[in-house]
C-alpha cells in the first residue's frame, strides 16, 4: 500500500517541479529544462530530483546551482500545491541521458544502413 502512495507522490511532485520551473526568475536555471525521474524515499523525508537541460551539460549543472539556491523556495510551493504536512527535502540531480540519447541518435544516423526497401527488391529478383 505505501508503494503506491510513493510512487503517487513521486509524479506529484514531478508534475507540480516541473510547473514551478516556469515561475522561476534565476538567469543560471536553463529555460529548456526537464525533470527526468523523481525518487521518493520510503520515509519521504527526501526526495531526489533528476533533471537535464537540452541546452547541455554545463547548462544543466549550472541550473543545478540554482535549483539549490531556490531550494526553500520550491519546498514551500510544494507543501502548499500538493497539501502535504512534511514536504521532503529536494535534491537536485544534474542527469545527462537527454544528451547522451541525442549522441546515440546522432551516431545511429551516420551509419550506413541498408534500407527496407532495397532489400524487399532483391528478394523478388
Amino acid at each position: 500500500m505505501a508503494n503506491h502512495k510513493i510512487g503517487r507522490l513521486s509524479e506529484d511532485i514531478k508534475r507540480e517541479i516541473s510547473a514551478l520551473f516556469r515561475e522561476l526568475k534565476d538567469p543560471r536555471i536553463s529555460s529548456l529544462l526537464s525533470v527526468i525521474r523523481c525518487e521518493v524515499s520510503g520515509d519521504l523525508s527526501h526526495c531526489k530530483i533528476f533533471i537535464s537541460a537540452l541546452d547541455g551539460e554545463d547548462a544543466t549543472k549550472a541550473s543545478v546551482e540554482g535549483l539549490r539556491s531556490a531550494s526553500g523556495f520550491l519546498k514551500r510551493e510544494l507543501s502548499n500545491r500538493l497539501h502535504l504536512r512534511k514536504c521532503p527535502e529536494l535534491h537536485f540531480i544534474a542527469d545527462g541521458s537527454i544528451a547522451y540519447s541525442a549522441k546515440i541518435n546522432r551516431i545511429l544516423q551516420t551509419l550506413d544502413l541498408p534500407d527496407e526497401n532495397s532489400k524487399e527488391n532483391e528478394e523478388e529478383a
